[in-house]
């Protein structure tokens, strides 16, 4: 029912009509509707999330290379604690023809480092171009440390498991106990950087 109140501030006081009351206004809605309503209502952050988890692939791209290079540099060149043929019965590396084609081989290794580095570059540039919504900085560097963590796993049980053309530690032996060690604390790296990249996307959402 409306009433009506008077105004003071007109002259001989005119009749103005009460604003309705709220809940005659907004009637309640039945049956949980408001409920259904607000589950099924869009949500841009979401949408936003989606297109941000494909310009998260860069840096897996660019973890893979990137691990690519720091076994390559530290522990082939730096430390030379093996090669990519080190434990091959045709390429000792205590000749001459033998070191030779261990440094061609890599050669090769960091030549497909740096194909994978580049290729996560320029999907970076591209998504960015396109304008895709960028990951926060923990997917960012979840990502970079699972490629790498991804990189040394598949290496190790590649090289230094199935094939046995390398071990961690050619310069004592080969000993298991270091390869079991590295693919451990692989394991533990890929890992590692799933949860940073998970927690990442949770505080994003």
């Amino acid at each position: 029912m409306r009433t009506h109140v008077v105004s003071s501030w007109f002259p001989g006081g005119v009749s103005i009509p009460a604003a309705p009351r709220w809940s005659a206004a907004f009637p309640p809605l039945p049956g949980g509707k408001l409920r259904d309503m607000i589950a099924t209502a869009p949500t841009p952050r979401i949408a936003v999330s989606r297109a941000a988890r494909r310009a998260a692939l860069p840096a897996v791209l660019l973890g893979l290379g990137l691990g690519a290079f720091i076994d390559g540099i530290v522990l082939h060149q730096l430390l030379q604690w093996h090669h990519v043929l080190s434990d091959t019965a045709e390429n000792p590396v205590g000749t001459v023809a033998g070191l030779e084609a261990n440094t061609l081989a890599d050669g090769v290794f960091h030549a497909g480092a740096l194909i994978v580095t580049a290729a996560g570059a320029l999907l970076a540039l591209r998504h960015w171009r396109a304008g895709l919504a960028s990951p926060p900085w923990p997917v960012h560097i979840g990502g970079l440390i699972t490629g790498w963590g991804c990189f040394n796993v598949t290496e190790a049980m590649a090289n230094h498991h199935l094939f046995g053309v390398h071990h961690v530690r050619d310069d004592l032996g080969g000993p298991l106990s270091w390869d079991l060690g590295w693919l451990a604390a692989s394991v533990i790296l890929l890992v590692a950087g799933l949860v940073i990249a998970r927690r990442g996307w949770r505080t994003a959402r």
